[in-house]
């Protein structure tokens, strides 16, 4: 069979390839089932999506599903069974006809299908040329979803985009087969949902007076003091819901309680602990001020704003958040600590999660329920709350193993405001790496859970958080291609994934995402790094994944275009030389610039002394308050010293701010060049000798940094700094180097 004719992403359940094709033409008619109105408005969605790319008027006609006609696309239910499900469908395609059979659901997530199997100009926003057939291979398809939740996220909170990007997302969405689009409307730097009890929340929490500039862990911040802000009104939001709705995409609402609501707090100061004034927050993190648990207002304002909420959105669940909630102003609250003594409290851990169980028990006699960040486990879960597991898969685990739903979402596999590739070829970004491949791995149903408690898994969820994202090209180029790869694990049954074969079907998606105008996220050039170090010469392969694209290349510090030189084999360089590469589609279409720098270097020398004791000493330093960078523990005392076999957490009482310092040497097996690596949440300095060689500093999530020198054999000082700033540690070094994989770094290198 000819594989290279059917590349859906994401991959149906059952594909059978037959001979010869079906040609949709002018004269081509669309037949829904007699009497079935649900399949009407999937009709009217196809039918526009070729009067739009092609021009024709496909007509459209009810019948009896009876023997098809010649020249026609049957939509119908008849003849399907319960096994698909309400999402399933059966694709029928010959050179006479095609049939796309489900449910209204279903039916239009064959109609996804179809267009996948059409030229890629069918996603087009206009028309296409005029000689283009529209050439369906003939095929049988039998496909239903694996998991019910199979979602995707936007914050609005940090960075707004305009309605019409909404619509655009929602229709990437569609063409991946999500339905959930999970709206993050509310946050401490701004308000995004009209409601008309409450009308500061628009007129002053959806405006900053000036937005954070670079990353939140530079020092000194800087701010670009530009008044932003916006809302979408009710109108635009039942708009919006509606275009999701014909897409058979699920809006659920999130907002934010008790924490992350700053927002709210700088427009209704009395729902706050201290009472204020407040500023909406211009800074990303966490804030202190919280919704006061001991406030009946508070629950006044928040039932209030649900009520409204409710009319604009009718998903089951509302997402209600839950997370990051600092206990600091409930733990010197009056009414906070009186509302603890009157309920019987334990702590303020119970306090968020009587504030939650009340939130949930007003949503359940609405007819709806709670779903909220894993969080909300902390203190005793809401009895009918779901739970969206972003801490790892954990919380999501014990939630289930409690009878609760779950969506798995974690940070590892389904955040896309993390890195793809290498951070210092990437725009700025929060931290953390993610690759393509990594999504690809996800597996939501962890092989802890039994079958029964399997069941409790709803789905997953893709997160798209947008402090780094300040407009629509920012998301697209951030959330795709991550989102095929997911749209694949939710989707795909867990026995027809393969890496491999995606990748394959991959490279013609890449065109029908150029079809849609997308700014994707290219397949990464590789074979260099940012700056790379050579002793007397060096090769330089680049590769790409793109099929018919073209890399141009220059030397001279110019933006490579397409009449620069074509790379056509490896480029060698005996000099200190800069190299910026760009790849081309050939309708021009191009890949951002790759800058990289080749660095001739001595090698250094190594050490005379003899080798001492294995391991490596360590000096520690608890710190009261979170400092910027490692190299503040220069004017610090240690606390204690100790020594580790390798670069560990020494196994002591670690407080929430510390610093480490890891100092010894290093043998190296041979002359050449050698490839560092600290992969830390936060910061991270290796030096060997005096040379800074991985520069990876600063208050960020998990990101690997590397660096590279020229070294001979033998032994030398290695000096490594570490940071923490709250919240998750990390700690990993490895090397690479001549006939040494790459590897964390063993104890019998360290001295």
């Amino acid at each position: 069979m000819d594989w290279s004719k059917y590349t859906i992403v994401p991959r149906p359940l059952e594909i059978d390839g037959k001979n010869g094709q079906f040609t949709v033409n002018s004269n081509t008619r669309i037949i829904i089932e007699k009497g079935n109105k649900a399949l009407r408005p999937v009709a009217d969605y196809l039918s526009n999506r070729f009067k739009q790319v092609s021009g024709f008027d496909l007509r459209i006609s009810e019948e009896k599903p009876e023997a098809p006609e010649n020249n026609t696309i049957l939509l119908t239910s008849d003849g399907m069974n319960d096994d698909l499900g309400p999402e399933g469908y059966k694709l029928v395609c010959n050179p006479v006809s095609v049939e796309l059979r489900g449910k209204p659901a279903g039916v239009f997530y064959a109609v996804q299908t179809l267009f996948q199997l059409l030229p890629p100009e069918i996603y087009s926003p206009e028309k296409s040329a005029d000689q283009i057939d529209w050439r369906i291979p003939a095929v049988s398809i039998v496909d239903k979803p694996r998991f019910q939740w199979r979602g995707m996220h936007l914050d609005v909170g940090r960075h707004l985009f305009p309605v019409e990007f909404i619509k655009r997302y929602l229709d990437y969405l569609a063409m991946h087969k999500f339905n959930v689009f999970h709206w993050h409307l509310t946050d401490d730097q701004g308000w995004r949902i009209e409601i008309k009890k409450y009308p500061r929340l628009t007129t002053v929490g959806a405006w900053r007076d000036s937005t954070l500039v670079g990353h939140s862990g530079q020092e000194p911040q800087k701010f670009d003091g530009i008044r932003y802000g916006g809302f979408y009104t009710q109108e635009e939001i039942r708009d919006i819901v509606q275009y999701a709705s014909e897409r058979f995409i699920t809006v659920v609402p999130e907002i934010e309680m008790p924490g992350h609501s700053v927002a709210a707090l700088t427009a209704y100061p009395n729902l706050s602990c201290t009472g204020g004034p407040f500023k909406v927050r211009q800074v990303w993190g966490i804030a202190e001020d919280i919704y006061c648990a001991g406030n009946e207002q508070v629950f006044q304002f928040l039932e209030d704003v649900l009520s409204e909420v409710l009319t604009l959105f009718p998903s089951k669940y509302i997402h209600i958040g839950g997370d990051e909630a600092p206990k600091d102003r409930w733990e010197q609250c009056a009414k906070c600590q009186k509302r603890i003594a009157d309920e019987h409290l334990a702590d303020e851990h119970a306090l968020q999660s009587y504030f939650i169980r009340r939130i949930e028990s007003f949503l359940n006699s609405r007819g709806r329920q709670i779903i909220g960040w894993d969080e909300i486990l902390e203190g005793g879960l809401a009895p009918n709350a779901a739970v969206m597991s972003w801490r790892g898969t954990e919380g999501g685990i014990a939630a289930a193993r409690e009878k609760h739903f779950v969506v798995m979402s974690p940070t590892n596999y389904c955040y896309f405001d993390y890195y793809q590739s290498d951070p210092d070829l990437e725009p700025l970004a929060i931290g953390g790496f993610l690759p393509l491949e990594k999504v690809y791995e996800f597996e939501p149903v962890p092989d802890s859970l039994t079958a029964d408690e399997s069941g409790y898994i709803l789905g997953a969820q893709g997160n798209v958080w947008t402090e780094y994202m300040k407009t629509p090209e920012d998301v697209e180029y951030m959330a795709i291609p991550r989102m095929c790869a997911l749209a694949e694990v939710v989707w795909s049954a867990e026995k027809n994934r393969n890496l491999d074969d995606f990748l394959r079907r991959m490279a013609m998606h890449y065109n029908r995402l150029d079809a849609t105008d997308a700014d994707y996220y290219w397949p990464a050039l590789s074979g260099f790094a940012s700056k790379n170090v050579f002793i007397d010469q060096t090769e330089v392969e680049i590769k790409n994944q793109r099929i018919g694209s073209k890399v141009h290349y220059t030397l001279d510090g110019s933006e490579p275009l397409q009449t620069s030189p074509l790379y056509t084999g490896p480029l060698h360089f005996n000099e200190t030389t800069s190299l910026a590469v760009r790849e081309f589609m050939p309708d021009g279409k191009a890949s951002r610039i790759y800058n990289a720098m080749f660095i001739k270097k001595e090698p250094m020398e190594p050490l005379a002394a003899p080798e001492n004791s294995s391991g490596i000493q360590y000096q520690f330093y608890p710190l009261n308050e979170p400092v910027q960078s490692t190299k503040a523990l220069a004017d610090l005392d240690s606390f204690s010293t100790g020594k580790s076999s390798v670069i560990a957490f020494p196994e002591i009482e670690l407080p929430e701010y510390f610093g480490l310092k890891f100092s010894g040497y290093i043998k190296v097996p041979a002359t050449g060049i050698y490839t560092f690596y600290t992969e830390s949440n936060d910061g991270s300095c290796l030096y060997i000798g005096q040379e800074l060689v991985v520069d990876n500093d600063g208050s960020h999530g998990a990101v690997e940094r590397s660096g590279q020198t020229a070294l001979k054999k033998g032994l030398y000082p290695i000096l490594v700094t570490y940071l923490q700033e709250g919240g998750a540690k990390m700690l990993k070094v490895s090397v690479k180097g001549p006939g040494l994989d790459k590897i964390e770094i063993p104890e019998e290198m360290y001295y």
